[in-house]
């Protein structure tokens, strides 16, 4: 509830409401809209469209579920609103205060805001806040993306940048360097996500200047990776393919479970390139690799490749072939296995993998099967704020549009309108 509260979106916060745990079942859409005096169909609008802005309702409905105030992004009244006309004077005053805070001025307030002072010293107490700040953004990052968190997580980097001027013990500046290094990657990611492709690269390549001053081969490894993956997305696999191998330089010095990644990046690469036998070659390694990983040698940006994002990772590189007609048992039963192993912490993962598994059984398969695979994916989707994710589900209305003359086929389309534009 409090992720939903978060994005400031009531529609959110009601599905979330509906479908939290406590309540053994979700509750019908049906039920929840006459509590707040909506039809259905409204209510199904107001859960997946964009975010209501009309005070007089946020209000009424943050009541009507009895919303903790200080879970609000808006204030409440300070006494029960009673009648419409109470409520309409409420929003009338809060909207002669508001006049005077538009943009321009709010800014010109919070440019007096003076900026952290950076330490003359710093230590480990500096350098582990930088580390826990990193780790906080990917776990967000990871369950749902979030423009808002990654306006803090820039604001994050540039603190942290700063850092590196001041006075340390040359142990601690290279591990401040790295520290830097893996808050600039975990930023960069979310960029990446959001097709903020210029701050991306920006974000990697400080990153990877960290991570090679500090000699840190792990943490180079990972931006590299992450640097293949933003060019394989953006249609430059060669490239990807280059940063990839660069990343394997030294790879005696990195883990199992990295050179794994690593070998799926590859992969990915080759697919998109038509190159069959080399992705294959490349999976194959990458499943030898992984199976020699022992995750207590892995350093702390790797926890999250677990046997679900190993089979998430090698299922999208068959995907590419699957959808051309080979080894499409093989993407299946990997992307299969990606799903049912993610966790919430995942959710993303969870839902492009998802996503991917229903694009290709739509593709090759049964389009009921396709169906229900896309029931699950979208509970995941429509939390999420990823740009990747929403290509993907474009992706899945082209392939599900072939075959609409089938009424679950064509109410899945519908669903996916009601969450993109497509």
């Amino acid at each position: 509830m409090q992720d939903a509260l978060a994005t400031w979106h009531m529609g959110r916060a009601i599905y979330a409401y509906r479908t939290h745990p406590f309540h053994g079942r979700p509750l019908a859409q049906e039920t929840v809209a006459r509590w707040l005096k909506l039809t259905q169909s409204q209510l199904s609008r107001l859960e997946k469209g964009m975010a209501p802005e009309q005070l007089s309702k946020l209000i009424y409905w943050a009541a009507t579920l009895k919303i903790p105030a200080e879970l609000l992004w808006f204030k409440l009244p300070k006494q029960n609103v009673d009648t419409l006309d109470d409520v309409n004077r409420h929003e009338f005053l809060r909207a002669a205060v508001t006049v005077a805070l538009t943009p321009g001025p709010l800014l010109e307030l919070i440019g007096t805001l003076r900026s952290t002072p950076v330490p003359t010293t710093v230590g480990q107490e500096q350098i582990e806040e930088i580390r826990t700040a990193a780790r906080q953004i990917s776990s967000w990052d990871a369950a749902a993306g979030r423009g808002l968190v990654r306006e803090a997580a820039l604001a994050q980097v540039r603190y942290a940048v700063r850092l590196l001027d001041a006075n340390a013990t040359p142990r601690d500046k290279a591990e401040l360097r790295a520290a830097v290094g893996f808050l600039s990657h975990s930023v960069g990611f979310t960029a990446f996500d959001q097709y903020e492709h210029d701050d991306a690269a920006t974000l990697f390549e400080l990153a990877l200047g960290c991570a090679e001053s500090s000699d840190e081969p792990h943490l180079r490894a990972k931006v590299l990776s992450s640097m293949a993956r933003q060019s394989i997305w953006c249609g430059d696999s060669k490239a990807g393919l280059s940063s990839a191998n660069r990343a394997f330089e030294n790879s005696d010095r990195l883990t199992a479970t990295e050179r794994a990644m690593l070998h799926t990046t590859k992969a990915r690469a080759y697919a998109k390139l038509g190159r069959v036998q080399e992705t294959l070659t490349e999976i194959g390694w990458a499943d030898d690799e992984f199976a020699r990983s022992s995750p207590e040698n892995d350093p702390a940006w790797m926890k999250y490749y677990d046997l679900a994002q190993h089979s998430g990772d090698t299922g999208h590189a068959l995907y590419d072939l699957a959808i051309r007609g080979k080894f499409a048992s093989e993407a299946r039963d990997r992307l299969t296995a990606a799903v049912n192993g993610h966790t919430d912490a995942y959710r993303r993962s969870r839902a492009i993998s998802g996503i991917k598994l229903s694009c290709l059984v739509m593709a090759v398969g049964d389009p009921q099967e396709a169906v229900s695979v896309a029931d699950h994916a979208l509970k995941d989707a429509v939390h999420l704020r990823s740009r990747r994710a929403e290509d993907d589900l474009r992706d899945l209305h082209g392939f599900a549009s072939t075959r609409r003359s089938q009424p679950e086929v064509a109410q899945l389309t519908d669903r996916i309108e009601g969450l993109v534009a497509v």
